[in-house]
């Protein structure tokens, strides 16, 4: 599962998510790696969920759009190809280095 840009999270998921740990026993750090979720960010909704305040998180944010999302994932997919094409820079430049005569 991908993370979610921006920590927006639907209601569904924050109930969910606070559901896995509090019904089905699993520990908030197990709960949040599976849902690819900060553990703090759990821990903040399990709380929540206990003292009855649940639905009250996140309400006044507006959910994110399709294109908001296609866009954190370009930028994301954007920043991990530049640091690969700058490890084969500095790879390429190495080995040509090394193949010049009277260089070690």
């Amino acid at each position: 599962m991908e993370k979610i840009p921006n920590g927006r999270y639907t209601k569904e998921l924050r109930e969910e998510a606070a559901r896995l740990v509090l019904e089905d026993g699993l520990s908030a750090g197990q709960a949040a790696q599976r849902l690819s979720l900060p553990k703090s960010t759990l821990e903040s909704w399990v709380r929540a969920a206990k003292a009855g305040k649940l639905g009250t998180i996140g309400k006044d944010r507006r959910p994110l759009t399709e294109v908001e999302i296609e866009l954190a994932k370009t930028k994301k997919e954007l920043a991990m190809v530049r640091m690969e094409r700058d490890i084969l820079k500095k790879a390429a430049a190495y080995f040509a280095k090394e193949s010049l005569p009277g260089t070690r």
